[in-house]
């Protein structure tokens, strides 16, 4: 955990390499866009050999209702150093058809409670006091945030609020609790067919923290057969990163990323590793229809 603070700034919000894939959690707009339901879990342990170093798991199942709506539930448990946060989200999206070419607008929310707890007990530290901080147990906090999402059969463009109230949180610089700040999340890509059985999709998330810097990851993948995504992502002055995806059938998707840190955190961490696997409820007749990949 001492070596935690050599990142630079706090890291607040759980952060993820395959946020093509995790869209729902990054921006409620995107509920229901699938066209289907689906349902999807990703695991993240970041900073492997680092005591204290996050760890997050997420659980997400959205569906279409109707022609212009959508519903989700949004499950995320974040662990760094002392402190643990469980935040459980419902989301919903309204859509606007806005051109003659089908470009649909889709304005979300997000509505739910987050269980906060810190325990001083684990750890170690570099203010040895620390230790006699009141421990925190499963504290609930609301949780309210919104996000437009613009997405065109090929392309995407989305901006974000997670979370409109600057609750408690931990924060690792100054190992101790201290407010929340704002977040403002940007996520756009593209898919490119550069023939019948290659596209090449790149894609950007910029994360920005109130008072802090911005945080910008670039990736770009190849879709080969609609079957096997290799690619790589680049967080700028923190890691790069290469991805690997495989469509098992029209129904399941698995994917991996592993990261390597180019910061000061280097010499103390072998990488990061992220998994997720999507199952989607999606028929023959669907899929031939409106295929989608982002």
């Amino acid at each position: 955990m001492l070596v935690l603070s050599l990142s630079g700034y706090g890291q607040q919000d759980p952060q993820f390499t395959q946020y093509n894939y995790n869209t729902m959690t990054v921006n409620p707009g995107y509920t229901g866009s699938r066209g289907h339901l689906a349902i999807l879990s990703l695991y993240r342990s970041q900073w492997v050999g680092i005591d204290g170093a996050p760890k997050t798991i997420t659980f997400g199942i959205d569906s279409p209702v109707g022609k212009f709506d959508g519903l989700g539930l949004s499950i995320v448990q974040d662990e760094l150093g002392p402190s643990e946060e469980t935040y459980i989200d419902g989301n919903y999206a309204h859509t606007l058809i806005v051109n003659r070419k089908g470009d649909r607008l889709a304005l979300g929310i997000k509505a739910g409670v987050r269980f906060f707890s810190l325990d001083w007990s684990k750890g170690l530290f570099r203010d040895p006091e620390a230790i006699f901080n009141e421990n925190v147990n499963s504290r609930l906090l609301p949780t309210i945030g919104a996000g437009l999402f613009y997405y065109t059969k090929r392309g995407y463009l989305g901006l974000s609020v997670p979370n409109f109230f600057t609750n408690e949180h931990y924060d690792e610089i100054q190992e101790s609790e201290s407010l929340e700040r704002m977040h403002f999340f940007l996520i756009g890509g593209y898919v490119f067919n550069l023939n019948p059985d290659l596209k090449f999709k790149p894609s950007f998330y910029v994360k920005h923290v109130l008072g802090a810097p911005v945080a910008v990851d670039v990736s770009a993948s190849f879709l080969m057969h609609e079957t096997l995504t290799l690619g790589a992502n680049y967080r700028w002055d923190d890691s790069v990163s290469a991805l690997l995806g495989f469509q098992v059938s029209p129904r399941i998707n698995i994917g991996y990323a592993y990261d390597y840190s180019i910061n000061d955190l280097n010499s103390y961490n072998s990488g990061s590793h992220e998994v997720f696997l999507r199952f989607q409820l999606i028929s023959r007749e669907t899929r031939l229809k409106s295929p989608r990949f982002f």
